[in-house]
């Protein structure tokens, strides 16, 4: 959900023969931290079109290092958490991940990290980098299956329809898949019915006079349309910062941010802003909190995300509740909202 890094300007300036080495360099470097003695695989391998548009067979998925919270969420709900060695630091859910090895955050990955811990399978996000370790892990033993990203419903589905066919389980993940459309469809029914249209703004980050905020095609935009909510900023596109101008003019009638990583957003923080000091939120101090993978991971569990979201920025409101899953009955962390 972050905003892209900034691409290696110097990149493809050095003369051909050191990149050349260099590549042989990680080539080598990639196969000596992915071999692993006596690892036996399976007598049929299986193939997975994957986000990038290639063909990957898969031999075994007895370990796989898991990048990105959607493809770990997908992962045990599918049923196949125990194959799960390692995850990045935006998987927190279920409780049993917290448990694993973390390689680090899915944009700022180390091969090394990554490969010691003897994967036979890598299930990474789109988007995961940087590029350099990305290539480092595309040349090492172990499979490299690139799961697409997006942030509305057909994506999800087809984020499961990936995993599953990349461990080798697509009847599984057809069966996953229809719930979660389902999930969706209810969400969609009881939110059109809704007759309050609220407007908010997502917070990313606030401090050193710049406010980021979630504008028009950012995750955080897809939850409030998924929420029946005002994207307030929609003015801006992607995750941008916005003058004082832009959010005194949005006039929100509520602020909401994420908790389980980066800067700590509280109400005090959040409505001594100028710019929101006056708004309807901070009238009603309506702050809401809820953890960022689950609020924009968009994995199986973003329609009963969705769902809290819409009825905390609505708390009069009334909405159907989800069918229980087996794979989404842990708690969470309950949306919290500032009060006076």
């Amino acid at each position: 959900m972050g905003q892209e890094l900034p691409t290696d300007s110097c990149a493809g300036s050095a003369p051909q023969s050191q990149r050349i080495a260099r590549g042989a360099m990680l080539a080598i470097m990639a196969c000596a931290l992915s071999f692993t003695p006596g690892l036996m695989l399976p007598a049929h391998a299986h193939e997975v079109r994957d986000a990038t548009g290639r063909t990957i067979e898969v031999r075994d998925t007895s370990h796989i290092v898991s990048i990105g919270s959607a493809v770990t969420e997908i992962l045990f709900a599918l049923g196949v958490g125990e194959r799960v060695v390692a995850v990045d630091q935006t998987s927190t859910y279920p409780a049993a991940v917290r448990a694993l090895p973390n390689v680090g955050y899915m944009r700022t990955l180390s091969p090394e990290g990554v490969l010691s811990q003897a994967p036979s399978l890598i299930l990474a996000m789109e988007g995961s980098g940087p590029r350099e370790a990305m290539d480092v892990l595309s040349h090492s033993s172990a499979p490299v299956v690139i799961v697409p990203d997006g942030h509305t419903a057909d994506a999800v589905i087809r984020k499961i329809e990936v995993v599953a066919q990349a461990v080798g389980i697509p009847e599984k993940g057809a069966e996953l898949a229809r719930e979660v459309r389902a999930d969706f469809a209810l969400l969609a029914k009881e939110v059109k019915a809704l007759h309050q249209h609220p407007k908010a703004v997502f917070v990313l980050s606030a401090g050193s006079g710049s406010t980021i905020v979630g504008g028009a095609e950012s995750s955080a935009d897809a939850m409030f349309h998924l929420a029946g909510i005002e994207n307030a900023v929609a003015g801006l596109k992607g995750y941008k910062p916005a003058g004082d101008e832009v959010l005194l003019n949005a006039e929100p009638d509520a602020i909401v941010v994420m908790s389980g990583g980066g800067q700590p957003l509280p109400a005090d923080l959040i409505f001594g802003l100028p710019a929101f000091k006056a708004s309807p939120a901070a009238k009603d101090r309506k702050l809401i909190t809820l953890p960022g993978s689950y609020l924009l991971g968009f994995g199986p569990r973003t329609p009963q995300a969705a769902r809290e979201l819409a009825l905390a920025v609505r708390p009069s409101a009334k909405l159907a509740p989800l069918p229980a899953h087996s794979w989404s009955q842990e708690p969470n962390a309950a949306p919290k909202a500032a009060t006076p």
